[in-house]
């Protein structure tokens, strides 16, 4: 790609202004419009609007309020319109058509945050944590190989009765996240990340399906944006961000989805790893996540992909509820977007390499899926390049085209990724030795 083509896309990307982010709760004829997670009042201009009734999630969409109108009333009329015949709910269906279970309680969970030098981060992630209205779960926070002493600080300052801090001198997430699998002691573990806003009723609502069905291995929730002020976080977020939808779904490997020819290995269409908890039998069944995956690695991600497959593929499902919310700060430069765009390609074929490494009995079913499983990938990706994107939340806006640049650094990652997980495996090794000498 020409560098006069690579500044053009630049100078496009700077272009691209800053957008509110708030949320408005209809219930019954009245309407609360609030301010995101640090967000201040919603003024005019654009804003990405969650939308609720009482209090539940149930869509998105972008809104313009103009100079000089009440931001409450400006945005109503169009959300209520769009989700009219939307009831309070309708979007959340429990996993219990298999057991018959009633959507009855919640298990003892816990909670794991890896984090790395970023207390500042982390100080707000606790506290939304310490908020939840989950009536049984305790916190770990996992330190990943510090360099400082801030985030023991922090811990043991402010939150050392309610928060367990351990420490993983390996880096990379997936070791941390192994780490807090063997601290924790919950029936569930579910995981979030030190960047993170979580709604007060996240946990409950991630972690109810699991005393609905007992099959069911793995939840994952709906990951929407704290912040919207840099063109990067408004790039990302116009182009699907990190949420899922909506609308509930559950992935059981014993009926699998006609609308995903490779499942279970499109592991990126089930969740992410700001958003997800295991049973925790299950999943120290399975071995826990590949230290050899996963940021902070050569892989550079896939942790979380490699998790949910592994699960999927010893026959236990997988629910996505979106009423369990976190706001996720995004990245905010164009240098972060072509990290975050590399490690994802990277990512995604480090955690296929894992999966065919570590099963190897699952690679017939890989190769059986893999025709079907192009010829779709390549429909979506004609598609989105002729749509050349969306808007926050889903809504129909073409102003924000995907850079190319970004999709050949993830193409170049996804050839890198295989490599950098053979390199992390190797790297795992000698650290472990070296500690082992001492």
């Amino acid at each position: 790609m020409s560098r006069a083509r690579v500044e053009q896309e630049i100078r496009r990307f700077l272009d691209i202004g800053p957008v509110q982010v708030a949320e408005l709760d209809l219930e019954g004829a009245e309407a609360t419009l609030r301010p995101g997670p640090g967000s201040p009042p919603v003024t005019h201009g654009q804003v990405f609007l969650l939308v609720r009734r009482g209090g539940r999630p149930v869509g998105a969409l972008l809104g313009r309020v103009p100079e000089g109108a009440d931001p409450k009333t400006a945005l109503a009329g169009p959300a209520r319109e769009r989700f009219a015949a939307e009831p309070a709910g309708a979007a959340e269906a429990p996993p219990t058509p298999h057991t018959g279970v009633p959507h009855t309680g919640v298990p003892h969970t816990s909670v794991v945050i890896a984090t790395r030098e970023r207390a500042d981060r982390l100080a707000h992630a606790l506290d939304s944590m310490l908020a939840q209205d989950h009536a049984d779960f305790e916190i770990v926070v996992v330190d990943n190989a510090p360099v400082t002493d801030a985030t023991r600080d922090l811990v043991e300052s402010k939150y050392a009765e309610r928060v367990r801090y351990v420490t993983e001198p390996v880096p990379g997430l997936a070791a941390a996240h192994n780490k807090g699998v063997e601290a924790a002691r919950g029936e569930v573990i579910a995981f979030t990340d030190d960047d993170v806003v979580a709604d007060p009723r996240w946990l409950t609502e991630l972690t109810a399906p699991f005393a609905a069905d007992p099959g069911l291995g793995c939840a994952t929730g709906l990951i929407l944006p704290a912040r919207l002020r840099t063109p990067a976080q408004v790039l990302l977020e116009s182009h699907g961000g990190f949420a899922k939808g909506f609308t509930a779904r559950t992935y059981d490997p014993a009926d699998p989805p006609a609308d995903e020819p490779l499942f279970p290995f499109t592991a990126g269409r089930f969740g992410s790893g700001a958003n997800m908890a295991f049973r925790a039998d299950v999943l120290r069944a399975v071995g826990g996540f590949d230290p050899a995956t996963g940021a902070g690695t050569p892989a550079r991600g896939g942790d979380d992909l490699y998790g949910f497959v592994r699960v999927l593929a010893q026959g236990h499902r997988l629910h996505y509820t979106p009423q369990a919310l976190v706001w996720h700060h995004h990245r905010e430069t164009w240098r972060d977007l072509e990290t975050q765009a590399y490690g994802y390609g990277a990512g995604l074929t480090a955690y296929l390499t894992a999966i065919l490494v570590n099963r190897p009995g699952l690679l017939p079913a890989f190769l059986a899926r893999l025709p079907r499983g192009l010829a779709h990938a390549r429909a979506l990706t004609a598609t989105r390049e002729a749509d050349a994107g969306g808007a926050p939340g889903g809504h129909d806006d073409r102003s924000h085209p995907w850079p190319r640049r970004l999709s050949r650094l993830q193409r170049r990652g996804m050839a890198y990724g295989p490599v950098g997980y053979l390199r992390a495996r190797r790297a795992l090794r000698a650290a472990l030795v070296s500690r082992g000498s001492r």
